[in-house]
C-alpha cells in the first residue's frame, strides 16, 4: 500500500441532542469534523481543525487521541461548545432541529499551523462558505480539496458558495440542496451544472437512494449498504466524506467510484448507533466485507 497522505479536516466540533424513533440522547459527540474525522482516521492521518468551548467533554480528547486524530489546530476558547439538537421523524425521512447554540463556534476563525496548511487533501466541512473561502486560500497547492455544504448556506450565502465550488476539486452535496443550488430536480443535469462551475467531480448523495458521481463525461449512481436497522442517520454524510478522503489519502491516481464506494460502505456504519457509537467500532474488515457487497449490487454504468 501507497504511503497515505495526510488528511486536514475543517468544521464543527459539536454536543449533540438526539431524539429518534428508536430512543433519545443527550451530551452526544457530534459535529461535521468529528464524524468526518473518525471514519477518516481509519484509513489516513487526519489534522483536525475546529473550535471548542471549555466546557468539551473529556472523553471527546480520548476519543481523538484513541483514532489518533491531531488536535494541534483545534481551539479551546473561553465559553461554550456548539450545541445542536434534532429529532427524527417516525420513518426517518424528515428531521427537525430542536436548538442551535453556536457558542465559541459563532466566533470560529480557523488557526492552521503553516506545516499543515500543506496537507495534501484538504476537506471543508459544511461551515459558512467565508470561513470555507478563508481555508482554500490559507492552504498550499493541495492535490484536492474536497468540500461540503448545506442548505442554510445556499439560502442566505448562493454567491459565496459558488466562489467555494470554483476553489474545490471536489463537491459533495445531497440531492435537495443540489435541486435548491440549480434549479433542476433531475440529478444528472443538476450534476452537469455544478461540473460546469470547476469541480472535477460532482458527488450527489442521495440517502437511501445511494449516489450519483459525476467526472470525466461519465455519470454513475453508486447503491448504499442495505442496512438493517437505522438508529441514527446524524453525521452520515460526514462519515460518508471521511471514507471518500479515507482512500484518496492510498492513491496517487484515484477512482472516483470507488472513493464513493468507500465512502457509502463508511456512512453505513454511521446510521447504526447513536452519534458515534458504531462508526468507533467498525472494523477494516467489516468495511471492506461492505465494499464487496456494494459492488456486488452496482447497476450498469450510465454514460451522460
Amino acid at each position: 500500500m501507497n504511503k497515505q497522505k495526510n488528511i486536514l479536516a475543517v468544521g464543527s466540533i459539536a454536543i449533540d441532542t438526539l431524539e429518534t424513533p428508536m430512543g433519545n440522547c443527550s451530551g452526544v459527540l457530534g459535529g461535521s469534523a468529528s464524524y468526518f474525522s473518525v471514519a477518516a482516521s481509519m484509513l489516513a492521518p487526519v489534522k483536525l481543525v475546529g473550535v471548542v468551548g471549555n466546557d468539551y467533554p473529556e472523553k471527546g480528547w480520548k476519543m481523538f487521541k484513541s483514532r489518533n486524530i491531531n488536535v494541534d489546530n483545534v481551539q479551546i476558547a473561553q465559553g461554550k461548545t456548539f450545541r445542536w439538537g434534532g429529532k427524527y421523524n417516525d420513518d426517518y425521512s424528515s428531521r427537525d432541529t430542536l436548538f442551535t447554540e453556536l457558542g465559541v463556534f459563532e466566533s470560529f476563525s480557523p488557526n492552521i499551523k503553516q506545516k499543515d496548511c500543506n496537507s495534501p487533501l484538504v476537506f471543508i466541512g459544511n461551515i459558512q462558505p467565508d470561513l470555507q473561502l478563508v481555508v482554500a486560500n490559507m492552504v498550499c497547492d493541495p492535490e484536492h480539496v474536497v468540500s461540503d455544504t448545506m442548505n442554510l448556506w445556499i439560502d442566505l450565502f448562493p454567491e459565496k458558495l459558488t466562489d467555494v465550488i470554483k476553489k474545490s476539486s471536489v463537491l459533495l452535496i445531497n440531492h435537495e440542496e443540489a435541486e435548491q443550488f440549480t434549479g433542476r430536480a433531475d440529478i444528472v443535469s443538476a450534476a452537469q451544472i455544478l461540473i460546469n462551475m470547476g469541480p472535477q467531480v460532482v458527488v450527489i448523495k442521495m440517502g437511501a437512494g445511494g449516489s450519483y458521481v459525476s467526472h470525466n463525461n461519465r455519470g454513475v449512481f453508486v447503491p448504499v449498504f442495505p442496512v438493517v436497522r437505522v438508529l441514527d442517520p446524524t453525521g452520515a454524510g460526514d462519515s460518508f466524506a471521511g471514507g471518500f478522503m479515507g482512500y484518496l489519502s492510498q492513491t496517487q491516481n484515484p477512482d472516483f467510484i470507488e472513493a464513493v464506494i468507500m465512502g457509502s460502505a463508511m456512512a453505513s456504519f454511521c446510521v447504526e448507533g447513536f452519534g458515534l457509537e458504531a462508526l468507533l467500532e467498525a472494523t477494516a474488515v467489516s468495511l471492506y466485507d461492505r465494499i464487496k457487497i456494494i459492488k456486488g449490487s452496482m447497476p450498469e454504468e450510465a454514460e451522460i
